[in-house]
This record gives C-alpha cells, structure tokens and sequence, in this order.
C-alpha cells in the first residue's frame, strides 16, 4: 500500500460516498469496479466492505427518520438465508466474474417489465429482496441495482427510499465483512479468503471510514434540492452508464 495508491483511494471513497449520499446507490458500484482493478478480489471486498458499512450507516444516520423499519426487519430474514447458503459453499469470485455481473446487473435490472418489478413494501417481497441482494453482495461486491428493482415502484418519497436502502445495505456490507474477513478465512481450503486482510495495512480502514462519511454528507445536501421525478430519471442513467464500463472491463479481460 504505497501513499500514492492510499490517495487514490482516499479520494474515490470519498466521491462515490457522495454520488451514493445523493442517489442512494451507484457510487459503490465505482468504488467496487476500481479496489477490483487495484487490490485482489478478497482485499478488494474487505476494504470496500468497511467503506460502505460506514457510508450506508451514516447515510442511514442521517435519514433515520425517513427509515422505514418495517421494511428492514423482513429484508434481515433474506440476508439471514442469503448468507448461509454462500457460507456453504464458500465462493470467492474472480476479477473476471465480479466486473461481468457488476456491469450486467444494471441492465438486467432495467430490462424487467414495469408489471414485473417487485414492490418491497409487499408481502414477501422485503424477503426475497434480502435474499438476492445478498448473494449478489457477496458474489460482485455491489448489488444496488438489483435493491433498486424493488424500490422502483414503491409510493415512498425519495428520502424514504434512500434512507431504507441505506439500513439495509449497511447490513449487507457488514454481512460481507463477516464473510470474507470472518467466515472464508475459517475455511481450511481458502488461502485468498485467508490472506485477505495481509494485503492490506490496519490504517487504511480508519482513513477511509471519515471520507466516506464526509462524502455522504456532502451527498445529502444535493439530495435535498432534488425532485422525486428528477431522482429517478439520473439514478437509472448513471447506474447503466456505470454498468456499460464495468461490462467492458469484464470483457476485455475475458478476451484478454
């Protein structure tokens, strides 16, 4: 971890902090895409781990009172489920794997038909949404797109859905700590999963965590001059412009 890298990496935090403090998602998406391209896969998910856990949480801080609770405790229910059967098999995705679902998981998402997209704040829904998320989550590193998929048509306003979304991904990127610093590393047959927190130094997850804190808050107040209408339209643009990007790294090295 050299100063410079530690910069650069300081510096995209703190940016997709706010492009995730204003949207609600995306930003991580970037900061997944450029730890993948700088660190191993292990690392990579461990520091971004960290990073949005402290973001989401303080996002979620911020907004707490547009929480909807509810909500959230029927998404633990699939997380729970999500992650015991990842812990089963214990998966560790490789670079290739990782940027082909980080960039197709945005158009896949905006393929589903209106009269199909999931409502979370129905019967069974949160569940489920809990469940996929956090196999994605685990699997790419990022899965806002597809927690998008069941917010898209709900009637909460857009502090509602941020706030919601950032308790449940708080969680999700906890979960992931857990699963790649915790639970991978215990398995006798995963030497990526074990040296995953070798590669990187203790200081550089207390330096992140304040960047993306402030970033979340510099976010916040261009949320707060938004419309509803105006949210929506730019959170899908910028999700599959981000997506477009990602899909090509993962194939240029496919082909590579």
């Amino acid at each position: 971890m050299t100063p410079l890298l530690a910069a650069a990496i300081g510096a995209v935090v703190f940016l997709t902090s706010a492009i995730s403090g204003i949207f609600g998602m995306s930003g991580g998406m970037i900061l997944m895409g450029f730890l993948a391209w700088v660190l191993p896969v292990s690392a990579a998910m461990m520091l971004h781990g960290a990073t949005q856990a402290a973001a989401n949480g303080y996002r979620a801080v911020l907004n707490r009172t547009d929480i909807d609770w509810r909500i959230f405790g029927r998404y633990i229910v699939g997380s729970m489920l999500g992650l015991a059967l990842l812990t089963a098999v214990a998966y560790v995705p490789d670079k290739v794997t990782m940027y082909l679902l980080l960039g197709l998981v945005p158009f896949a998402a905006a393929a589903v038909p209106q009269r199909w997209a999931l409502d979370v704040t129905k019967r069974g829904a949160a569940e489920i949404c809990g469940f996929l998320v956090t196999l994605l989550n685990l699997s790419a590193g990022v899965a806002g797109a597809l927690l998008d998929v069941f917010f898209v048509r709900t009637t909460l306003t857009r502090h509602q859905v941020v706030a919601t979304k950032a308790v449940t991904q708080t969680l999700s990127h906890i979960l992931k700590l857990v699963y790649f610093g915790l639970i991978l590393r215990m398995a006798a047959d995963d030497a990526a999963g074990a040296g995953a927190a070798s590669v990187l130094p203790w200081w550089i997850f207390l330096a992140v965590i304040p960047l993306s804190m402030a970033g979340t808050t510099a976010g916040k107040k261009v949320l707060d001059r938004m419309t509803d209408s105006n949210f929506r339209v730019w959170s899908q643009r910028i999700t599959l412009a981000i997506g477009a990007v990602l899909l090509w790294r993962g194939l240029s090295l496919l082909v590579a």
